[in-house]
């Protein structure tokens, strides 16, 4: 009785968000789209605000008409941020749901998870996980049917160490989460330093639930580095903010690109003033200059988010626009190439020149995210407030 409940209510569910995009729409066979995200457990703060973009991007590409007349119909799961879960709701989109494409999930952990998953039942998934791996070879073996529209880590630390080449800084301490996004981090942050002429004097590791850091910040202090870069999501970014304060430590703190959210200037409080970090430009959108194509593009964005009521509840943040141009590709993709899944595929590895809130996408062969250092900035909380500096 109770599947033939939940089952029922999801049908009901699917036949309300068609009838809301229109009666002529209601009448033709909807596209089905998997998106799962962690709308619950220590990544809902990220995955629940996702899952709301999501679905407003979907009813906005409704609104106007569908894909070729055709409703798209989300069938959403909650990840909870767990690896066991999300193969979970990945056999359901492939063996049940019988999803054209898959929108998630949220953390880099959940997204190693699924990936082999799909690839084997061929749909195409855009990620909206922060690490590198999901779209990466694995022991020499590549991934063609997976995408993700977050920067690569990657990115955001070349972005992150032409700025510290710039401002001469050449010794560093690095502290990251021991979980799958932090070791990503960490990889590229050893990698990419040497190209720029700096070194690491001293690493540390920390759990992604820790509470107090200061040990291996006292580490790294007494090894005496101009900067310190951290790199992980969620409030452990806030406690090493705080830590670094408490400690006296009086270089520079850098954060990763995943965590520009007004939740981390609450949450470290005074200790966040002067803190620096790579960034999309959706945090300064008007502080960019007029002639950058992004800036009319994000204004939009924010204008839609708040008109839809998200805003009071979750604050813009970096990772809020990320489901956006993730459904917004795979929209284009299906209008040209239809559901096939090799022809969706290929239609969306061949992206060009869509500007997004995040950045400017060119997909290929050999790059399934498509955005360039041009997509960042680096931010400055100054005052309790985002400030874009060069």
């Amino acid at each position: 009785m109770r599947k033939w409940f939940i089952v029922t209510v999801a049908m009901l569910a699917v036949a309300g968000l068609i009838l809301a995009a229109g009666p002529a729409l209601a009448k033709k066979k909807p596209i089905k789209i998997g998106a799962f995200f962690a709308m619950s457990g220590p990544a809902a703060f990220i995955g629940a605000p996702t899952k709301l973009v999501a679905e407003m991007v979907v009813a906005e590409i409704n609104k106007a008409g569908g894909i070729n007349g055709r409703p798209i119909v989300l069938i959403i799961g909650d990840t909870e941020g767990k690896p066991p879960k999300a193969v979970s709701i990945a056999k359901k989109f492939i063996h049940q749901d019988k999803v054209v494409a898959v929108i998630g999930p949220t953390r880099t952990g959940t997204g190693m998870a699924v990936k082999k998953l799909f690839e084997q039942a061929k749909i195409p998934v855009f990620m909206t996980v922060g690490g590198d791996p999901v779209i990466m070879k694995i022991r020499g073996v590549g991934y063609t049917w997976i995408f993700k529209s977050p920067q690569r880590s990657s990115t955001a630390i070349s972005v992150l160490m032409a700025y510290l080449k710039r401002h001469k800084i050449s010794k560093i301490g690095v502290i990251t989460a021991n979980d799958g996004f932090g070791r990503d981090g960490k990889r590229w942050l050893t990698k990419l330093a040497p190209k720029f002429g700096i070194t690491i004097v001293a690493a540390e590791t920390f759990g992604a639930r820790d509470v107090d850091m200061k040990p291996q910040l006292t580490k790294i202090k007494a090894k005496n580095p101009q900067a310190i870069v951290c790199w992980t999501i969620g409030p452990a970014g806030s406690i090493v903010s705080k830590n670094v304060a408490q400690l006296g430590i009086k270089g520079p703190l850098f954060q990763c690109h995943g965590l520009p959210d007004p939740k981390y200037i609450m949450l470290a409080g005074k200790a966040a003033n002067g803190n620096l970090m790579p960034a999309t430009k959706l945090l300064v959108a008007d502080q960019l200059p007029a002639g950058d194509p992004q800036k009319p593009v994000i204004l939009k964005f924010i204008k839609l988010y708040k008109k839809y009521g998200y805003e009071k509840k979750f604050p813009i943040n970096a990772h809020s626009a990320y489901a956006w141009d993730a459904i917004m590709i795979v929209a284009m993709a299906l209008k040209k190439a239809g559901t096939d899944a090799a022809k969706l595929r290929s239609a969306i590895e061949n992206t060009k020149n869509y500007v997004g809130v995040s950045g400017t996408y060119n997909l290929s062969p050999t790059d399934h995210n498509g955005l360039g250092i041009d997509s960042m900035v680096i931010l400055k909380i100054v005052g309790g407030k985002w400030k874009l500096v060069k």
